[in-house]
Formats: C-alpha cells, structure tokens, sequence
C-alpha cells in the first residue's frame, strides 16, 4: 500500500493513487511517500520518481548497525529498527528512510504506532512540517517519546519484581525466568536505542540538513543519551534483583539441607546399632566363644574401610 502526502492549497492531502504521484506531482509539492508491504508496482513508481533505487527488505535488516546510515550525491538513506512490545517478548520491525530532494520515504512491512500517529497529526499542523527533513525528525522525535514510555513501563515491572522480593513471594523458577525475559527485553530496547544514537548523531554531521532542524537534531541526541543511562540502570537493577533471588533460593536449599543432615544424624545411632545386631557373626555380650575376636575384626574393618574412603576424598580435593 502506498500514501503519498502532499501539499496543495496551503494544506497537506494524501493520495493512494501512484498515476497521480508520477504524472500529476513534483518535488516540490510532495512531502512524504510512505509504503507499507509495497508490491512491485508501488516500488517502481516511487523509484522512477525519486530516480534512486529504495531497499527491499532484506536488503535493510542485512545491513551491520555500524553502516546504517549512508549518503549520495542527492539522497540520505538511513535504516532502523522500531521496537512492537509483546506481552512477553518485544519485538523488531525494520523501517528504511530515503530522502531525496527533501521528499522523504519510509519502507515498512507492518502497522507501526508512530507511523500511524504521526500521520494523524500532520493535518493538524501542517505548516510545522515544509519538507519531508522536518517529517523525518518529528518521527524519530516521536519514537523516542514512545522508546521513553516503554522504558518507563519497564521499570514499573521491575518495581513491582522488587516489591514482590521483599514481601516474601513465593520465589521459584517461573519467577527467574520472568527475570530472565525482562533482561532480554531490555538489552533489546538498548541496542535499539544504540543504533538510533548512531543514525542521529550522523545526521548531525549532513550538510543537506536544513539549519533550522539541527538544534532539534542536538536535543534529539540528548534524549537519546539519556534513554541510555535510564535502560542502563534498569538493567543493573536486574542484576541485583537477579543475585537477589539466586541468594534466596540458596538460603531456601541451605534450610533444607540442615534440616535433611540433622535427621540424618537422629537416625545413625539407630542405624549402626540396628547393623551391628543384625551382622550374622557371634558378638562378645552374648557370651559367645570367640565373639570378642570376630566384633573386632568386624570394627577394624570398619575403621580401615572410613580411612581409605577419607584418603581417596582428600586425593582428590573433594573434601578439605
């Protein structure tokens, strides 16, 4: 599906009709070309249009985070991931931008909030937005604002594993793993937020920005910075809570233990007597002929069989 934005009359209008983008528009009147799950067609006429070639999808989500971002003579090309939260995991949708001659275009392959609001408020205040330059940071301006929210959210949910820590719930392997996932979602949101930094901070550096653009540009790169610190901490904080609660299971096994071992102990005594009566040899205290002789082999036996055990342990290092 393609939607073209472009200006007429003092006001922006969109158009799904690609005829209308390659016979009846210009540079100058078309702002933003947005192409979600294009087919060949769509592709094509925006291609022709621009005179540049846009990449496939595979092309973009092939391309290392460090060369993310690429200029030509006359086009910006810049690829990206958006994060889509899940109930359990999150997950990353591959968006490419193209700009050329200040007509931005955006290449998607799902429904993406801040696409979808971002259109909806451009009729509202079209006249902040003169060329797709402007669109292209207000959108990215726009995902920060949700990565912030979502970062947000996260930390809630790792509030509320630490309140549960500390009120005594019931720690167990599902609560770990949950631990686990969170860890997993965050390194995900920071690598994302990582290369977003690498994109905008190169964008710093382009000479083809307009001027008027770069101060948000700087402030853009300091919201930036500080999504990081704040995914950081949250991910140390998972850390701990993680030791945490390894150190209360530990606790919780050290308990079962004493308690295993010291019934072990009540039942020794019992044990050893019960083996000794029930030895099929003559004992001393029945008066048995030669009883004295065969109880002592049987505890020299005994004795010799701990030492070599004890020797064999102490070999090798199983015991100090």
């Amino acid at each position: 599906m393609i939607q073209v934005f472009y200006k007429s009359k003092g006001q922006i209008l969109t158009t799904s009709d690609v005829k209308e983008l390659t016979e009846n528009l210009g540079f100058d009147d078309v702002l933003w070309i947005d192409l979600y799950e294009p087919d060949r067609v769509e592709t094509q006429a925006v291609e022709e249009f621009l005179e540049t070639t846009l990449q496939s999808r595979a092309q973009a989500e092939e391309i290392e985070s460090s060369s993310r971002y690429s200029e030509t003579d006359n086009a910006i090309f810049a690829n990206t991931d958006f994060i889509s939260p899940g109930p359990d995991s999150y997950s990353e949708e591959s968006v490419s931008f193209v700009i050329a001659e200040g007509v931005l275009v955006t290449t998607r392959q799902a429904p993406l909030r801040t696409i979808t609001e971002f259109q909806k408020r451009m009729g509202y205040s079209y006249k902040l937005y003169p060329t797709g330059y402007h669109i292209f940071v207000s959108i990215m301006e726009n995902r920060v604002d949700l990565d912030a929210d979502m970062i947000e959210v996260m930390a809630k949910e790792i509030e509320k594993f630490g309140r549960n820590v500390n009120v005594g719930a019931k720690v167990n392997e599902d609560f770990l793993l949950d631990i686990n996932q969170m860890q997993e979602n965050t390194m995900m949101v920071r690598e994302n937020i990582v290369d977003k930094q690498r994109i905008v901070t190169a964008l710093t550096r382009s000479d083809k920005f307009p001027s008027d653009i770069r101060p948000r540009l700087d402030v853009l790169v300091n919201d930036i910075a500080s999504l990081l610190n704040h995914t950081n901490f949250n991910f140390e904080r998972l850390e701990y809570l993680q030791n945490t609660v390894l150190g209360l299971i530990n606790l919780e096994q050290n308990k079962i233990m004493r308690i295993l071992t010291f019934v072990s102990l009540l039942f020794m005594p019992p044990t050893l007597i019960s083996g000794i009566f029930g030895m099929n040899v003559r004992l001393p205290i029945f008066g048995e002929e030669y009883g004295l002789r065969d109880f002592s082999w049987i505890i020299l036996i005994m004795l010799v069989s701990v030492f070599v055990a004890s020797l064999l342990f102490r070999k090798r290092k199983s015991i100090k």
